[in-house]
């Protein structure tokens, strides 16, 4: 599949995309001393997240597409639970998270949509 397959064909991967951008800006503000924790742990699950939309759009079959939604979904609220932690901390910028944290919510209603859609009919 080519490149421009996916920045158009996954529903939602661009916006998760725009997402793990969001948190790697919020993170880059974050303390020295937690570059192998929460820095290290939410890049990773924002990552995850469009990973896993666009490993399942490449998939064969409906069921592994909706089983890696799945996935993709179990690392947003990851992404979701690490930014609360974060915020209960007093890292990052106020205007960062709140773009990380509305990216994250669209991203969870999209996923969703996307998972009853492809278990009611097909792609």
């Amino acid at each position: 599949m080519p490149y421009g397959a996916i920045v158009q064909g996954p529903y939602g991967w661009q916006r998760a995309v725009q997402m793990s951008v969001a948190i790697h800006k919020l993170t880059e503000s974050f303390p020295d001393s937690e570059r192998f924790g929460l820095i290290n742990q939410l890049r990773r699950a924002a990552v995850s997240v469009a990973s896993n939309i666009a490993e399942g759009y490449g998939k064969a079959s409906k069921g592994e597409y909706v089983q890696s939604l799945g996935h993709a979904r179990g690392s947003n609220f990851e992404v979701q639970t690490q930014l609360v932690i974060s915020t209960q901390l007093g890292f990052g910028s106020k205007s960062f998270r709140e773009t990380a944290e509305q990216l994250s919510d669209e991203v969870s209603r999209m996923l969703v949509a996307r998972m009853g859609k492809l278990q009611t009919r097909g792609r």
